[in-house]
């Protein structure tokens, strides 16, 4: 084949044209990348064919003229500024769907439509004419420009290709989207290589999951060397032994049921690495629903296999953790062990956006341990449970799901296989508290009289249900107690979190009011918990800050009252009625483990969207999806609810001027990540006297910002639901 040397992919400024970035060039090496990184779920000629199509569209003379007239601009702007230009990806769509009929050639045309602009959806009905069915139209005007090309390059297409067997209607658009991973990572990297080869050459290699498991187990021999043989030490042993035998098992779905404080992060982390070693994974994601939890996990393990080797993929991340190699793996998660959030975790697997997708390849034969399993969003439960069934099923995937308070995930299929044997006499061995439970009709407990009750303990921890309740309470304590809320930045959080365990571990006096953020996987020990009623995981939750480590003589106190305010309306209220449904009955054990899978059956029978319509708008018309639509409103976390402000909290004020007289950058935003506060958009808009706007679209607050409690929003006229955390 003759190729047309004067056809570019790409410009640079700092060299002359005969150095520019040949299209054949570009389009051969994203080819081979994205088939390797399809290989490992059977896709490889997909894939080859996307990335032969996806830059096609640039042989029109049209785009080689811009290339020359605007040397430097990043080919993506030219994609999507319009103005009379051809849009290159559309190109490809059409030509996929003329060569491959509209059945294969309509895969490949989602593919080459949104490798910038992201996957659009087929129908206009939601996105007018940036869907595929009139982009298509765009993209067949545009073939006649680059007749000579296609003629060539059509060559190098592969045909007699068939979606797997395992494709059919439900199973396509998350076959789709690890398909489009692969090409835009691949695009990405070759990009990369040719306009910055200096970044491109910091992606070097992280160690094999064999040397990380070396580290791991030299450091879990030395802590059992080193550590008394306390009833909770050598349970903790029998967990670890637990899973280190089931790690030989076959891939699939796990759950490690263990007690709070039964070292299933560690222990988790061994199964992951022997079963990866053992099965041939490729790397370990370890997910995780709060950045209060993330940021100790992080330490713990950067601890173990030091910070140069994990990858933490999260907005609170603070830059110097990072390394030039960590910062840019976490952009496709091209590493050995990565540490994210649920909300990055399951917000990729329905995102349509290139830089969300880029990283789900690497999902594929990996070992995933969801950690605190019980915090799945009931409102997007069916999703999230689809996308776990499909990579187990499908994409090689053993996914752990660990905690104390096991849900019964509806859907889940097949059952996972516990890796402790016998959990209920294990709960048993490890019973470190008395719970304290009110009447069925108790009258509600007043906040003076609680606040009375706190000050009789020199050691204790309150949790409530909600900021106001936090708040209304904190202010009824004596000087010295502790608070804790989302309405404190994540460095003044982390701040108080480490004062409290110091204070705990000197033995002094201490008394914390906190809101739930304190529950699921914060490593505090209190010898009394007292807990507002809410649903049986959070009474549970509670209960694992009280003498976690086992060194009373007798049994920790866990109250359980009932608060001024009940639980707001929606989720939280259905918990604490479930809850309460449950606890009327006889016999019935709050601390056994099959507690939480009846507890958690009737209350997902409660909720009355658990998201199905998305999965319907994905599958109804497949292969005609609505990726797009789909990809913007899946939110763990509701984006359109609540806004974000930056606090003059510590080194807030000198990243908010920065920021101010600077202008944005991404270290700067992620420094200041430490220093924001999100508020419900009634809060923001009550408050909006008090927050300023830095253009473009950047809030501060410039009200008073409480040295103990955080932001001061606290007024008339807040609704339960905006106070939650």
């Amino acid at each position: 084949m003759q190729a047309h040397a004067h056809y570019y992919a790409h410009s640079h400024p700092d060299l002359p044209q005969e150095q520019w970035h040949r299209l054949e060039q570009h389009l051969l090496a994203v080819a081979e990348q994205a088939a390797e990184f399809a290989k490992p779920f059977g896709a490889e000629t997909w894939a080859w064919n996307a990335g032969w199509l996806h830059d096609i569209g640039k042989a029109d003379d049209r785009f080689q003229a811009y290339l020359l007239r605007e040397n430097g601009l990043d080919d993506a702007e030219y994609d999507e500024t319009g103005g009379g230009r051809v849009n290159h990806s559309s190109a490809g769509a059409a030509l996929a769907e003329g060569r491959f009929g509209p059945q294969v050639g309509r895969v490949l045309a989602f593919l080459a439509a949104g490798h910038h602009a992201g996957l659009p959806d087929w129908f206009e009905s939601e996105t007018g004419r940036a869907a595929l069915r009139l982009r298509l139209e765009e993209g067949r005007a545009n073939l006649d420009k680059i007749h000579s090309a296609i003629a060539e390059y059509s060559e190098r297409l592969r045909g007699g290709i068939r979606p797997p067997s395992f494709v059919k209607r439900a199973q396509f658009h998350l076959w789709v989207r690890m398909l489009f991973s692969c090409l835009t990572d691949a695009d990405s990297l070759d990009t990369e290589a040719f306009m910055d080869p200096a970044k491109a050459k910091q992606r070097t290699p992280f160690p094999p999951l064999s040397e990380l498991k070396a580290k791991l187990d030299a450091h879990l021999n030395a802590l059992v060397a080193n550590s008394r043989s306390t009833p909770v030490n050598v349970a903790r042993r029998e967990v670890l032994a637990a899973c280190r035998a089931a790690a030989a098992q076959p891939p699939g779905f796990f759950s490690l049921t263990v007690p709070t404080g039964g070292g299933k992060t560690l222990s988790g982390m061994a199964f992951a690495l022997e079963h990866a070693v053992k099965h041939g994974k490729s790397r370990v994601i370890y997910a995780i629903p709060y950045t209060s939890i993330i940021e100790q996990t992080g330490n713990i393990l950067a601890g173990v296999f030091g910070r140069e080797n994990i990858v933490e993929h999260h907005s609170n991340l603070e830059p110097a953790k990072e390394t030039p190699r960590t910062r840019l793996a976490a952009e496709n998660w091209d590493a050995r062990i990565v540490v994210t959030t649920n909300v990055q975790f399951f917000e990729s697997l329905y995102s349509a956006r290139p830089g969300r997708c880029r990283k789900l390849h690497n999902i594929v034969n990996s070992v995933v341990i969801l950690d605190e399993a019980q915090l799945l969003p009931p409102e997007l439960l069916t999703p999230c449970v689809d996308a776990m069934n499909q990579l187990v099923r499908h994409y090689g995937v053993t996914m752990v799901l660990a905690t104390a308070t096991q849900p019964a995930l509806p859907w889940l299929a097949p059952k996972p296989t516990e890796i402790v044997p016998d959990p209920p006499a294990f709960y048993a061995r490890l019973k470190r508290v008395q719970y304290r439970l009110p009447a069925r009709d108790s009258a509600p407990t007043t906040w003076e009289a609680l606040a009375e009750s706190l000050q009789a303990h020199d050691q204790v921890l309150c949790v409530v249900n909600t900021r106001r309740d936090a708040h209304d309470l904190f202010r009824l304590m004596p000087k010295g107690t502790l608070h804790l809320s989302a309405l404190m930045c994540g460095e003044h959080r982390s701040r108080v979190i480490a004062d409290i365990k110091q204070r705990l571990d000197a033995q002094a006096s201490i008394r914390v009011v906190s809101t739930q953020l304190v529950e699921a996987g914060v490593d505090l020990d209190f010898p009394v918990v007292y807990r507002a009623w809410a649903g049986l995981d959070s009474l549970a939750q509670a209960a694992g800050r009280c003498n976690r480590e086992g060194r009373l003589a007798g049994l920790g106190e866990v109250h359980v009252f009932v608060p001024p305010r009940p639980a707001p309306p929606g989720l939280l209220r259905k918990g604490a009625d479930t809850a309460t449904e449950l606890l009327g009955l006889p016999g019935f054990d709050p601390e056994q483990p099959d507690a939480f899978t009846r507890y958690f059956g009737l209350f997902y029978s409660k909720v009355n969207d658990t998201g199905a319509e998305i999965l319907d708008r994905l599958t109804r018309d497949a292969p005609n999806v609505f990726f797009r639509t789909v990809g913007d409103r899946f939110r763990l976390i509701k984006d359109d609810e609540q806004r974000q402000v930056f606090v003059r909290y510590a080194d807030g004020e000198r990243l908010i001027e920065q920021l101010r007289h600077s202008g944005p950058n991404r270290d700067l935003l992620r420094a200041l990540q430490r220093y924001t506060v999100n508020l419900h958009l009634r809060q923001f808009e009550q408050n909006i006297r008090d927050i300023q706007e830095i253009p473009p679209g950047f809030w501060v607050w410039n009200g008073r910002y409480d040295p103990e409690c955080g932001v001061d929003i606290f007024g008339e006229g807040l609704t339960a639901e905006e106070s939650v955390v």
